[in-house]
């Protein structure tokens, strides 16, 4: 007996208050009934002798489109099923719906998430799955759906996602929406998301339909958190007791600054193998682009360092008082670190940047500094500095070791390690800041005639007494 397949709509409101289109399966008197992702807001919007959605709903051309892919995807398979032999309702369920998984974002998505799980990306799983978990709530409460097909993907849903988007509260800060930027960082996983389906051999999208070709976002451009050289002054001149939290601290803070802005992931996983060249050199890998980094200790980063040394310290133990050198982490490498071990590592990292954050604040106000310090302000007060001191811009992308590697490169050109010690060194010397000054007096003086020039030594000279 033949199959045939409609559609019809649920006469029963869902716990939503839709009515959902369902695919109708028939064959000798037996019937099964399955649901579509397509949902109405009203019956009326179903027009039933047709099969197809009223225009009187919005997405009515999409969700059509839809419905016929559908009945396409079932007919064809009918027709292979029949070829074999297997001409059942239940075998053309069963092998429809395990094509459908494939048809599905929000499976592929969830695929690519558990994928950097398991891998131990950490720094970009925490971004997906946020981005994930934002898109679901926004099928379940805007479009009523527990799913999105690729084919749903056009630039209506992108422009629906980022109205929704903007009425999000801040997590941390309830009484704030969505920052802007963090809307934008969604979108930027979005479309990640999207240009790996279309490159993807399996053929989910094609470069044409993807709805990023008419959607555009953007974020906006924030002054980047710094201190200036006499805030870090007041912060060292802070008399703190040696030994305390909030003195240990400081040296994390400032070691970092010296070190042209670690970042506190690298920070804390520093070992004492990390520290080459009879101390003078600070060599490790990064964890967020695995970029290496050589840099020259300065003077002021070793008298850091010279709290820490303990005679009994091994190379693979950890620098600074943070993590546990016997921690199940501690043996591997990052780099090939299980996915298990990545994580408690991470937790262990998040813990301790708070509790630093935490101190930093307190060291703000005690320096009378008015900005939320954070550690993660080093990397931008370094950056300060050295534009400052007019350090070329190549050089300090070299030193911070930017993250996007194509920005890096562009910026960077091939890495000079003279250069890059110079420059470093150069930021926290400031025997050319008194040539400077010297040059700017002999100036002002040569402008001045014999008199006054007796009057000024005059003066100087009572001044003296």
């Amino acid at each position: 007996m033949a199959i045939t397949i409609n559609f019809e709509i649920n006469n029963r409101a869902n716990s939503s208050g839709h009515y959902v289109v369902m695919l109708r399966l028939t064959q000798d008197r037996k019937l099964k009934r399955i649901k579509t992702s397509i949902q109405l807001k009203s019956k009326s919007d179903w027009n039933a002798k047709k099969q197809l959605v009223r225009s009187s709903e919005p997405n009515y051309e999409v969700w059509n489109t839809n419905l016929q892919d559908l009945k396409e995807a079932y007919r064809k398979n009918a027709e292979a099923l029949k070829s074999a032999g297997r001409y059942t309702i239940e075998c053309l369920m069963a092998n429809v719906q395990s094509s459908e998984k494939t048809s599905s974002f929000l499976t592929y998505a969830d695929d690519r998430i558990k994928e950097l799980k398991t891998s131990g990306n950490y720094h970009n799983y925490k971004k997906y799955n946020n981005f994930y978990n934002k898109l679901t709530d926004f099928l379940k409460n805007d479009c009523k759906k527990d799913d999105l097909l690729f084919s749903e993907l056009t630039p209506a849903l992108l422009n629906k996602f980022d109205t929704y988007l903007h009425t999000l509260h801040n997590d941390r800060q309830p009484d704030r929406l969505l920052h802007q930027n963090t809307i934008q960082v969604a979108f930027k996983v979005f479309k990640a998301l999207v240009n790996r389906a279309i490159n993807d051999d399996k053929g989910y999208l094609t470069i044409d339909e993807s709805p990023f070709k008419v959607f555009k976002f953007s974020g906006i451009k924030t002054c980047k958190e710094k201190l200036y050289k006499s805030e870090i002054q007041a912060i060292k001149s802070l008399d703190l007791k040696e030994g305390s939290l909030i003195w240990h601290c400081r040296n994390y803070f400032l070691f970092s600054l010296y070190c042209a802005g670690i970042r506190c992931a690298d920070f804390c996983c520093l070992k004492w193998c990390n520290v080459i060249e009879n101390g003078n050199r600070l060599k490790y890998v990064m964890q967020k682009n695995n970029k290496e980094r050589d840099l020259p200790l300065i003077d002021a980063a070793k008298a850091i360092l010279e709290h820490y040394i303990r005679p009994e310290a091994k190379p693979s133990d950890y620098i600074f008082p943070l993590l546990n050198n016997d921690a199940e982490f501690v043996k591997t490498e990052f780099n090939v670190m299980p996915a298990d071990k990545k994580k408690m590592l991470f937790d262990a990292i998040g813990a301790k940047n708070a509790l630093i954050n935490k101190e930093l604040k307190k060291i703000g106000k005690l320096a009378g500094i008015e900005k939320n310090i954070s550690f993660h302000i080093s990397r931008h007060s370094f950056a300060n500095m050295a534009k400052e001191k007019g350090v070329d811009a190549r050089i300090i992308q070299s030193l911070l070791a930017h993250s996007e590697l194509s920005t890096t490169e562009r910026y960077m050109g091939s890495f000079d390690t003279d250069s890059n010690d110079k420059a470093l060194r150069d930021v926290f010397d400031n025997s050319s800041d008194v040539a400077s000054d010297t040059d700017a007096l002999l100036q002002q003086l040569k402008s001045l005639d014999a008199t006054s020039l007796a009057d000024l030594l005059n003066k100087l000279q009572s001044s003296n007494k």
